[in-house]
């Protein structure tokens, strides 16, 4: 499937319906997902088990099992966001496992973990659990981060290593109180972390 078409497809779901601003809940743009996706399907990193940490409404995971993975699953704590995700899918005809749980009680054993974690803008350090969590679980890793956090990130991480490194632009549509924009862009970096072992 081109990157395109896929994006199409991602543009077609639920956004969530009451976001919570503690869990920093701000949909991955379709443009972003499809092009993070593409990229990890070109790496060959999504022909088996996937998971999404935080998956909100799905829409990394069902964008992976549209590429073909052969299993997807989703978690998060939020049980609205996944009932959305659950009809994302729906919607999509695609077979996805969303799962109510803590990022921490996760002991399944992935291929590739792709994830949109809080950047950490209410509560600083709220990605470093879902890292922890996809470094345990998974071979590789497909993470957002605010630009800037090469370096913590790389310390973090290790002995795990950054294969592969981009700036990106994520348009966030005003979602709470203090957004004064209709719509801020701000800049990212995607990663592609390789677990070592």
């Amino acid at each position: 499937m081109k990157q395109r078409k896929l994006e199409m497809l991602l543009e077609e779901l639920e956004d969530f319906s009451s976001p919570e601003l503690e869990l920093e809940q701000y949909q991955t743009p379709p443009l972003l997902a499809a092009e993070i996706l593409h990229f990890a399907y070109m790496q060959g990193d999504l022909d088996d088990s996937v998971q999404d940490l935080g998956c909100g409404t799905g829409i990394l995971a069902i964008g992976a099992k549209l590429l073909g993975a052969r299993k997807v699953v989703g978690y998060d704590t939020d049980s609205k966001a996944l009932d959305t995700a659950k009809e994302n899918a729906r919607k999509l005809g695609v077979e996805v496992e969303f799962l109510l749980s803590d990022i921490n009680d996760i002991k399944e054993r992935v291929k590739t973990t792709v994830m949109n974690p809080p950047f950490g803008a209410r509560v600083k350090g709220r990605d470093r659990p879902f890292l922890s969590s996809a470094l345990r679980t998974s071979e590789v890793i497909y993470s957002i981060h605010n630009r800037g956090s090469l370096a913590f990130i790389q310390k973090f991480i290790k002995p795990a290593v950054i294969t592969h490194s981009y700036v990106a632009k994520f348009p966030i549509k005003r979602t709470f109180d203090f957004h004064k924009k209709e719509r801020e862009v701000i800049e990212v970096e995607i990663y592609r972390i390789k677990v070592s072992g």
